[in-house]
């Protein structure tokens, strides 16, 4: 939104819950059904019939296929529908890119209400791996395994959490559940704008936390990337393969990599912005923000230079420690007086019902810094982090 004001553009905000949009926009709010991608498409194409809309742009995992229908049935850019879908879906994402040449996962699929004995007895499991729900994000429901015993209790967990009304409503079908090869090694992330089928890559994030499991909550983004220039080449020209392999052509994109053995190993690409507050971490030339080159392109506005600024930057998601009600978060004050710390963001009110990965799907907030190299900005953000006191009852 203050992206769309920047440029002077009008908004229409769509999303499933009118409570949400009552103070968003100035111009308006739709209610927008983001289960059913037919039916939200229709909601938005009778709006422009009397309000024309120059652009409709997904900014989240649950709007991205709504909004590829939207837009083809109003003729604006888009992405084809099926390889949003295909995005969305972690086993047909896996068998492109495998298709591709790239290296990814070896997994099977099974159904939640599979007998994890009769899984292990088909001898398909090999150890260690990771069991996710199919179309889940933000590491919610992904555990790994590293023997028999532990992938029973393991898989019966994801199974209650893909079961639970958050994730299944009644009347819908339980999620499919994925596992899969775990691929050692660190995790990077690629930011990128497609504009006319050209990507361009606009940011590789660091993530200086080793994300070996059980489960895999992210922490640290660090961006820019202080690997080897060589590893970089081979990010980027990966990264293009699998956009070309799930068939992406316009809007942005977030993947995530394993740097394993052989080099990059894609995980997943995803046809949105990164997600949260941690766009605030990218500035551009003439201090554009990453949501305005998003929305310049989805409009078919001109796109000004825009190379990414020098300073290194960086977020933290804040970890919730442990499930309860929220009281407070101490130690803002002192969180925000270290020396880099560009910014303190607590997302969760207090009084709430908070949950930890890998049942939940949120973090308690994000922690923003800038410097002069990396290194400096992942200790802002370490430093920062401890002086934080987070009271759960």
């Amino acid at each position: 939104m203050a992206a769309a004001e920047r440029l002077g553009v009008d908004v229409v905000v769509g999303s499933e819950r009118r409570n949400a949009l009552e103070s968003l926009s100035d111009s308006g709010t739709l209610q927008v059904d983001l289960g059913d991608p037919a039916r939200g498409a229709a909601t938005i194409v009778e709006y422009a019939r009397e309000r024309p809309l120059d652009a409709v742009v997904g900014v989240d995992d649950g709007s991205t296929l709504v909004a590829s229908a939207a837009a083809a049935a109003l003729e604006l850019p888009h992405n084809e529908f099926e390889a949003v879908q295909a995005s969305r879906d972690k086993s047909v994402a896996r068998a492109r890119f495998a298709a591709a040449g790239l290296p990814t996962p070896r997994h099977i699929v099974v159904e939640a209400d599979a007998d994890p004995r009769a899984i292990l007895g088909a001898g398909e499991v090999r150890f260690p791996c990771v069991i996710k729900p199919i179309d889940l994000s933000s590491s919610q429901g992904v555990i790994r395994a590293d023997d028999p015993e532990s992938f029973e209790i393991a898989f019966e967990r994801v199974v209650t959490i893909v079961r639970s009304p958050a994730v299944c409503p009644p009347g819908t079908a339980t999620q499919q559940i994925i596992i899969e090869g775990f691929i050692p090694g660190p995790e990077v992330a690629v930011e990128g704008l497609i504009r006319g089928g050209e990507l361009e890559i606009l940011a590789i994030f660091d993530k200086p936390d080793r994300l070996d499991g059980p489960f895999f909550e992210e922490t640290i983004y660090v961006t820019p990337s202080r690997l080897a220039p060589e590893t970089l080449d081979s990010l980027e020209t990966a990264t293009r393969a699998a956009v070309g392999a799930l068939g992406l052509t316009e809007g942005a994109i977030h993947a995530e990599f394993r740097l394993g053995v052989g080099g990059p190993w894609v995980l997943e690409v995803a046809a949105r912005s990164i997600g949260g507050l941690c766009a605030r971490t990218l500035r551009f030339g003439a201090g554009l923000m990453l949501e305005e080159l998003i929305l310049r392109g989805a409009a078919s506005m001109a796109l000004p230079s825009h190379d990414r600024v020098d300073t290194a930057a960086g977020v933290m998601m804040l970890p919730i420690p442990r499930a309860g009600v929220l009281d407070e978060v101490r130690g803002i004050a002192e969180a925000r007086a270290v020396p880099g710390i560009d910014g303190l963001e607590i997302t969760i009110r207090g009084g709430a019902t908070v949950v930890p990965l890998p049942e939940g799907d949120r973090y308690l907030g994000f922690l923003f810094a800038r410097g002069d190299t990396p290194a400096t900005v992942e200790t802002a953000l370490r430093v920062a982090h401890a002086r934080l006191d987070v009271v759960i009852t």
